[in-house]
């Protein structure tokens, strides 16, 4: 494992994810929107906004995956990461987060859209943030299962099948 991704696992308390990599929820809003004032997709109250800390390292990705909110990534160190995203239409777009040329320290994820993550070097690491608004819940994550979501895009079938696990 990379020295730096050691230390900031270690430093900041991460752990494992669901969805690949690691991470540490470091914010969530004492606020709370109620049910009633919220779109339908929301099936109780959510807090205004959530934060964590995310962190991939060597071939570790983010697994294909939506949500019912937008995300913003928020880019802290390491190497390039590369955001592929599926919207509703089908049409795949690939976003650079990172301090290089042509990527942004900041991208957004629409709610609804799939998206999944890798670093550009393999042999590096990346810390970043994500932010949610409305507030993440668990109960809004949805994890791609690769057959089905070949048979609703079978144009990306190569990029599904790569960052997906099951």
């Amino acid at each position: 494992m990379n020295q730096k991704a050691r230390k900031y696992i270690k430093q900041l308390g991460l752990i494992k994810h669901p969805e690949g990599g690691y991470f540490k929820e470091v914010y969530r809003a004492d606020e709370i929107i109620k049910q009633k004032h919220l779109p339908k997709r929301y099936k109780s109250a959510r807090n205004f906004s959530t934060s964590i800390y995310f962190l991939l390292e060597g071939k570790q990705f983010s697994s294909f995956h939506r949500l019912q909110s937008d995300e913003l990534w928020h880019f802290y160190d390491g190497s390039t990461i590369l955001i592929y995203m599926i919207d509703k239409q089908g049409n795949l777009s690939i976003k650079k987060l990172g301090n290089e040329r042509q990527c942004s320290f900041h991208i957004s994820i629409k709610k609804g859209n799939w998206f999944a993550a890798e670093i550009e070097n393999k042999k590096s690491f990346s810390l970043f943030g994500c932010t949610v608004s409305p507030g993440f819940d668990f109960k809004d994550f949805e994890l791609g299962i690769r057959d089905t979501l070949i048979k609703k895009f079978p144009q990306h079938k190569y990029i599904i099948t790569r960052l997906t696990n099951q």
